[in-house]
């Protein structure tokens, strides 16, 4: 009875921590998706994992659409969307690692600058994911420079990050430790 009353208490623990290392991310800081922006300068400076959220924030007729790259690219939804939202806030969740391309698909405002693509880590502040794209641009480093527009994440870098990972690790071992008893 007690190795359950602390399995529980255990469960609990691990799931406060893994939560914890979430972040929640708005898109352009306080400026929000919006025409006129350099979303690649803003992702620059940021951190993507796999569980924290995008939020993007707009006032009037935009929308929110997740593309795949060849869209991306064209500022055109060619082939089918992986999301669309009209409505503001807009939260997404980054649920799986990789390349995430992001459009407003209202005319004219792809190509006004209302694109972000992003790069999510699957380690959760590991310093897994970058902000910067893969460049595109011949002669182009692709890293814009860094002037993100508000913070986002908790400072602490990789440190921090590691030090929940190893909690949520260690405590994990406890469990298979206890379900074998």
């Amino acid at each position: 009875m007690a190795s359950s009353s602390v399995l529980i208490k255990l469960l609990v623990v691990v799931g406060c921590a893994a939560a914890a290392s979430a972040a929640t991310l708005t898109v352009g800081g306080s400026s929000g998706w919006t025409l006129d922006q350099n979303y690649d300068t803003w992702a620059s400076g940021q951190t993507f994992a796999v569980g924290d959220k995008l939020v993007f924030s707009f006032v009037g007729a935009h929308t929110v659409t997740e593309v795949n790259k060849n869209d991306y690219d064209n500022c055109a939804v060619a082939s089918n969307s992986i999301s669309s939202t009209r409505t503001s806030p807009a939260t997404l969740d980054l649920a799986a690692a990789g390349m995430h391309y992001y459009i407003c698909t209202v005319s004219g405002h792809c190509a006004g600058g209302m694109k972000l693509a992003i790069n999510v880590g699957s380690g959760s502040g590991s310093g897994s994911g970058s902000g910067t794209p893969p460049s595109t641009t011949p002669g182009s480093s692709g890293t814009p420079p860094a002037t993100p527009s508000s913070p986002s994440k908790p400072t602490g870098g990789a440190s921090a990050g590691l030090q929940a990972s190893a909690a949520v690790a260690a405590a994990a071992g406890v469990l298979v430790k206890l379900a074998l008893f």
